[in-house]
């Protein structure tokens, strides 16, 4: 558990748990719905917060390995796992180094994580690394914004994020850093949330991806 410590963000993790059921009402829990649609098998979530995809997984799913660092959130994800409609184990660990032998995995989700975890080139090769040949990697991240000044103050405001928001940084290109890991993506939609003409969005991502070897032709 020491290698955690530097992983605790209360504070955050208080904040995010009153938050977030605001932004599942404005629409995040009908986007968490659509990522997760259709996975079969067993799979692990990484960063799974307190745990706000539980409720959204498909019958289909044997079992779900729920990783989280942060040990508020994690007793959070406790109680959801509870009551979710499938076998979920949440357990402490952290991106860069996952429970599971290689290839132990049918899928793997990622949602509002690869924005904070301190390398995603490590996170995402480990995340290969848990994935049967042939498995699929969910995410829902936020982005870079393609405006090029959206983009700038994205640079800006991010060393402010990762400070108050548990290492977040803004301006990641997550797409791009999936598809540098080997991934192929596929079926990648790019929106903002909330979707409202009166209010700034938020970049974001929505998709499927495999190994690059292992994507259809």
């Amino acid at each position: 558990m020491n290698q955690l410590r530097h992983f605790q963000y209360p504070r955050f993790a208080r904040r995010w748990i009153k938050l977030s059921a605001g932004l599942e009402r404005r629409g995040l829990a009908g986007l968490r719905e659509q990522t997760l649609t259709g996975l079969v098998g067993r799979v692990i979530e990484v960063g799974c917060g307190n745990g706000l995809n539980f409720r959204h997984y498909p019958a289909g799913v044997d079992e779900v390995i729920a990783v989280e660092p942060d040990d508020t959130l994690r007793t959070a994800a406790e109680y959801a796992a509870e009551t979710a409609p499938i076998p979920v184990s949440v357990v402490a660990g952290h991106a860069d180094d996952l429970p599971g032998a290689d290839g132990s995995y049918d899928a793997a989700v990622v949602t509002l994580v690869l924005c904070s975890v301190p390398e995603p080139a490590s996170a995402l090769a480990e995340l290969r690394r848990v994935l049967r040949p042939g498995g699929q990697l969910r995410l829902l991240e936020h982005v870079r914004a393609h405006n090029r000044v959206a983009a700038r103050f994205q640079d800006l405001i991010s060393p402010i994020s990762a400070k108050l928001d548990a290492g977040c940084r803004q301006g990641r290109d997550t797409g791009s850093a999936v598809r540098d890991a080997g991934f192929a993506v596929s079926g990648l939609k790019r929106f903002s949330f909330p979707d409202r003409p009166w209010v700034p969005g938020q970049p974001m991502i929505c998709g499927t991806a495999v190994l690059a070897d292992e994507a259809p032709v």
